[in-house]
């Protein structure tokens, strides 16, 4: 254990408290690029790192009453359906293509935090909430957590409020019950084939458990869109790189190769960019098709 990696676990719980995901976007990569743990091993080991901080961060927003047991609660337990099916189907995949996974999951996780969510600060849960709906996200986005150990808080908060009809601040809070659910299911699936370095797990889930308090300290009390979207930023950097790391070391070797890789991230740096601006800077809205005056 290097000083690094427990820095790095606190900022893990602090992206879990302020933002109610992130946790895994960051651990996994922080387990195996700084502390050395093998790809499956750190897909297990961050979801018992993210489902124990989850817990913690979770207690300050429950006497702030801002959870939604019910709607937290179904959501969960369709999650940990998912998730305990995805972790035991992880395992049998080959490491390359989870981990490859999780760099497309960044990726998304990275423009959707860049990109932001405009919601109303007055909006409040249905009285009946959509249960199939919230089962079929529920099972959906557990699944891809038990895979990859990645996609629970930034997946879960959006359904929330879509779903739920949450503010932002009441989706967060829930969003860390759903985690720790689907996590603790996630885990269970891989300890069936999967082992943990405890020496490794205990630590750096302690570290986080201390970021998260803060971060829950600190929700509320900081422009959290800027921080979302310098963190959105440094998601998407660490994204590409997990990326181009999972690349066959044969392309490394020739000139065409090498070329080849860096056009196609110019390419999908090119993407993103127009993604994130277009709408901004009056170009179409992709999802009507209509000019965007703002």
């Amino acid at each position: 254990m290097t000083a690094l990696t427990l820095a790095g676990a606190i900022v893990v719980g602090l992206t879990l408290g302020l933002f109610g995901g992130g946790g895994s976007i960051l651990t996994v990569p922080l387990l195996i690029y700084l502390a050395g743990v093998p790809a499956k091993s750190a897909i297990a080991m961050s979801l018992f790192v993210v489902a124990v901080t989850s817990v913690v961060s979770a207690v300050s927003h429950a006497r702030a009453g801002r959870i939604r047991w019910k709607t937290g609660l179904v959501f969960g337990v369709a999650g940990m359906a998912g998730a305990y099916g995805g972790g035991l189907i992880g395992p049998h995949l080959p490491a390359a293509v989870l981990m490859s996974a999780f760099a497309l999951m960044m990726l998304a996780t990275a423009i959707a935090m860049i990109r932001g969510r405009r919601t109303p600060g007055h909006a409040t849960a249905r009285k009946d909430l959509p249960i199939l709906h919230v089962v079929v996200e529920g099972v959906v986005v557990g699944l891809v957590t038990g895979l990859v150990g990645a996609g629970g808080g930034f997946l879960v908060v959006p359904a929330l409020v879509l779903l739920g009809g949450m503010p932002m601040s009441t989706a967060v809070a829930t969003s860390l019950l759903v985690i720790a659910m689907k996590s603790f299911a996630g885990l269970a699936g891989y300890l069936q084939t999967v082992p943990v370095d405890w020496s490794i797990a205990l630590p750096v889930t302690a570290a986080a458990v201390a970021g998260g308090l803060v971060g829950g300290w600190l929700a509320g009390r900081i422009d959290a869109d800027r921080l979302r979207k310098g963190f959105g930023w440094f998601v998407l950097v660490m994204g590409g790189f997990v990326l181009i790391q999972q690349a066959p070391p044969e392309l490394f070797h020739t000139m065409w190769g090498v070329a080849a890789l860096v056009a196609g991230g110019v390419a999908v740096v090119a993407g993103i960019v127009c993604l994130l601006v277009c709408r901004r800077r009056g170009g179409p809205d992709l999802r009507t098709g209509h000019l965007n005056r703002t």
